[in-house]
């Protein structure tokens, strides 16, 4: 009887191996389950939707993988009692014929002995197992072929398990620093209790020039707009107007608008050179006028507004006068943003445009019959290209920063592409040195550094590459052949931004640059001409460089809600109180 045992001890602890192995993931399992349960539990804060949706997304893979071990587990319990049964089957039968032996044991010697050579039979094939090896090697072989593929998937669960609960404890951790980010500006902005607020902000009278002088005269844009809500001293202004607007005072309203008006007006006069300080309130005076429209109780603007919104909107007074006024100031600030602007590209536009050649080849070649040209500026201090992009790039930071309105800062892009076109074009018309195929392809080679920041910046919709359009077509006239009939009318028919004067001009001008080159014949030049005779357009030579487009100051709806504003203590502000 104890032989019949030697086969199902190898196979029980094998099966108790792979039960351990299964028990082991279920638990690696339920602690992932636990984290992920603890990291939900951390996550109350709606400012962090997407670390849930990455939670939630765990727990999804999660279950997924506890659903394949369960099958697993399933497929191979299953595949365990086989052999079990089998030997079970064995077992019951060699129990029986033992009794039949101690039955019978009375009997016939021979048929005894027939007997117990019958019972002996299944004895011997249990006892030596070499004799009939076939079940239990293909038993074992199952088991071992179960065995190393639950191995292998193991280990990749684990592997990926692993990866899970990396990302969960990263998730966590970002967790953690937020929620401590968030309570540590709680405790320092916001104040105790569940107070409701209006939007208003309460100040007495004769607090008014208090208010104007620390709000508007000495208020300074560096580190104001770090933090904070684009215009907010316009939102602070405005939450004051709506104070008075509910006290039904007209004197106190009237009062503060024009105290308003005329100190922005001070402070821009004051400042009118100060970039930054333009940039600024041009933001703000932009921002306050929104909010006169926002909350004027309109339905144009109404419609653009959150209920909460809608309720704040002013009851007692129409400001639409003043609306126009602050229009009028905005446009004043915004064309003296653009002069100073100007004043500070307008310098590097030729050297970098025209006179520095960054192209290969060309630094060393000099028109053939010119001495090289005087500068004032050394050539080791020379502008390039690269100077002009860098001080469009601070102009542009400088807008975003002040929280201007896309829309605005896409003219003002235009405005200065214009600027930078139009004296390129205008020193290109006046110097024979520069009039060559090779400065003409070096000009188209600036032109697209120019397309390129515009696509970086994300403001092609601006029209400021429309505005270098005469550049562009003088740069391809300067390349193109010139010598045929169709060369003339080619050149007639796609010199469409360029006059005919300036056409003629720049054949007249051009300069062979070395021996390959010739000058553009005068028949040639009487050809062009007779083919521009009947356009019409203008016989002035230089175009407008103080030439200013029409802004427009389109209407944004904040999305801030006036009643969650806060006053920083920077702002010396105290004596107003939040309603």
């Amino acid at each position: 009887m104890e032989c019949q045992r030697i086969p199902v001890f190898p196979l029980a602890s094998h099966t108790a191996h792979v039960l351990h192995t299964l028990n082991k993931e279920m638990g690696v399992l339920e602690s992932i389950n636990i984290q992920a349960q603890a990291l939900i539990n951390l996550s109350p804060l709606k400012m962090i939707p997407d670390f849930k949706q990455q939670i939630s997304e765990l727990e999804r893979q999660k279950q997924d993988l506890e659903s394949r071990l369960k099958e697993q587990a399933e497929k191979i319990e299953g595949k365990l009692e086989e052999p079990f049964s089998h030997l079970n089957r064995i077992r019951e039968e060699e129990r029986m014929q033992g009794r039949a032996v101690e039955a019978q044991s009375e009997m016939h010697p021979e048929g005894k002995e027939r007997l117990v050579g019958a019972i002996h039979e299944p004895h011997e094939a249990i006892k030596f197992p070499k004799k009939q090896p076939e079940a239990e090697e293909e038993v074992e072989s199952i088991l071992q072929q179960e065995a190393s593929r639950l191995s292998l998937e193991k280990r990749d669960l684990e592997e990926e398990l692993d990866m899970k609960d990396r990302m969960i404890r990263r998730l966590q951790d970002q967790v953690k620093t937020l929620t401590k980010t968030i309570e540590k500006a709680n405790h320092v902005h916001l104040p105790s209790g569940s107070r409701e607020y209006l939007g208003m902000l309460e100040y007495k009278k004769e607090d008014e020039g208090k208010l104007i002088q620390n709000l508007i005269l000495d208020l300074k844009p560096r580190g104001v707009v770090v933090n904070m809500i684009p215009g907010l001293p316009a939102h602070i202004l405005f939450m004051c107007v709506r104070y008075a607007d509910s006290l039904n005072d007209a004197n106190m309203l009237k009062s503060l608008m024009n105290s308003a008006i005329n100190g922005i007006k001070h402070v821009v006069k004051e400042h009118f050179e100060d970039l930054e300080m333009l940039s600024f309130w041009l933001s703000n005076t932009c921002h306050f006028l929104n909010c006169l429209k926002q909350y004027s109780g309109e339905e144009e603007f109404m419609k653009y507004n959150s209920p909460q919104q809608n309720k704040n909107c002013l009851n007692n007074f129409d400001l639409t006068e003043y609306r126009q006024i602050l229009s009028d100031v905005a446009i004043r600030i915004y064309h003296q943003f653009i002069i100073v602007m100007e004043n500070n590209l307008q310098p590097i536009i030729v050297p970098g445009m025209l006179e520095y050649e960054s192209l290969q080849g060309i630094s060393g070649l000099k028109p053939t019959g010119f001495r090289k040209r005087s500068s004032s500026i050394d050539d080791t201090d020379a502008y390039t290209m690269t100077s002009i992009l860098q001080q469009l790039s601070y102009f542009y930071s400088t807008m975003c920063q002040n929280g201007l309105d896309p829309e605005i800062v896409r003219q003002a892009v235009k405005q200065l592409f214009y600027l930078v076109g139009a004296v390129t074009l205008n020193s290109l018309l006046l110097r024979k040195d520069m009039c060559s195929c090779r400065k003409g392809m070096q000009i188209r080679c600036n032109i697209s550094f120019l397309e390129e920041w515009l696509k970086d910046k994300n403001v092609q919709s601006s029209l400021a590459k429309e505005t270098l359009e005469p550049l562009s077509q003088a740069a391809w006239l300067l390349q193109v052949k010139k010598t045929t009939d169709s060369d003339a009318k080619e050149i007639a028919q796609c010199c469409t931004s360029l006059s005919a004067v300036q056409i003629i001009k720049i054949l007249n001008s051009y300069t062979p640059i070395d021996d390959f080159e010739k000058r553009v014949n005068p028949s040639f030049v009487r050809k062009v001409q007779a083919l521009l005779n009947n356009r019409g357009d203008s016989a002035q030579l230089m175009l407008d460089t103080k030439n200013l487009f029409q802004v427009t100051f389109p209407f944004t709806a904040s999305p801030h809600a006036l009643e969650m504003t806060q006053i920083p203590s920077s702002f010396k502000l105290g004596f107003l109180r939040r309603l």
